[in-house]
């Protein structure tokens, strides 16, 4: 059979995204899904993104992880199928999508999108890192010299470690350069390695250094591989609301696959 796909990056983060609105696709074989996001035998891609009709909504995504399996929220990804949903002229700027988290708002002007992420009502503070899920979950630990870290060894660790042995977890690492600036680099599971960025990665960095007195800044700015990105939110007692990732979310190209 053959597919009609687009390939979409946000900072270096991408994704092939299917039109599933006529449910064409087979979201059941794993093995496709991994195949058509291996980056030598396929298209090559962090992830596989359907996007589907919605009752509710403007649309629904749905997301997979680069191993075939269908995953938590995907921060990136879910910028980037705004910008896939205004090029199919579903959207006009603005919109409102389910997500295997519930709805998310979102904005788009000139590539450049600002997505709502679910409220955080738990920070998990530890001696040596902060917990938190972002619509993923995410460890986040502070380092220096982060250039020259290594990321999928140390990240491969502690994503299969306890007390993530069952459910895993995406690893951040993060060093800081001024008061709301900081660099990431994340390893995600599901990827098993580092990617270039992670949406719900930098959304739990901002929240973890802000919770953890490292800023006091509520627009928070990070550097990742692929780019920059945005986190602002404001903060209702212990919990954090009103959260908003932004960030450029680009088309790369658009192809056939035979599968």
């Amino acid at each position: 059979m053959t597919h009609t796909f687009f390939k979409y990056q946000g900072t270096g983060n991408d994704f092939v995204f299917i039109d599933n609105r006529l449910e064409i696709f087979n979201k059941n074989n794993t093995k496709l899904i991994a195949h058509l996001c291996d980056r030598r035998f396929g298209i090559g891609a962090d992830g596989l993104i359907l996007l589907e009709n919605d009752v509710e909504t403007d649309f629904k995504m749905v997301y997979f992880n680069a191993d075939g399996n269908q995953s938590t929220m995907c921060g990136n990804g879910g910028r980037c199928i705004v910008a896939f949903a205004e090029m199919l002229n579903i959207i006009n700027k603005k919109t409102i999508f389910n997500a295997i988290d519930g709805l998310h708002k979102a904005t788009i002007e000139n590539g450049f999108v600002k997505l709502k992420m679910k409220d955080v009502e738990v920070v998990e503070v530890c001696q040596n890192h902060i917990f938190l899920n972002t619509g993923s979950p995410h460890h986040v630990t502070l380092v220096e010299n982060i250039k020259d870290f290594d990321v999928k060894t140390e990240g491969s660790k502690i994503r299969y470690g306890a007390p993530y042995i069952n459910e895993g977890v995406n690893v951040n690492f993060v060093e800081q350069i001024n008061n709301n600036v900081f660099t990431v680099r994340t390893y995600e599971r599901g990827v098993e390695d580092e990617t270039l960025s992670c949406g719900t990665g930098v959304t739990a960095v901002a929240l973890a250094m802000h919770k953890t007195g490292k800023t006091n800044a509520e627009i928070v700015n990070l550097n990742v591989q692929g780019g920059e990105l945005k986190v602002s939110f404001n903060t209702t007692g212990s919990a954090y609301k009103n959260i908003w990732l932004q960030g450029p979310a680009t088309l790369v190209f658009k192809g056939e696959i035979e599968c």
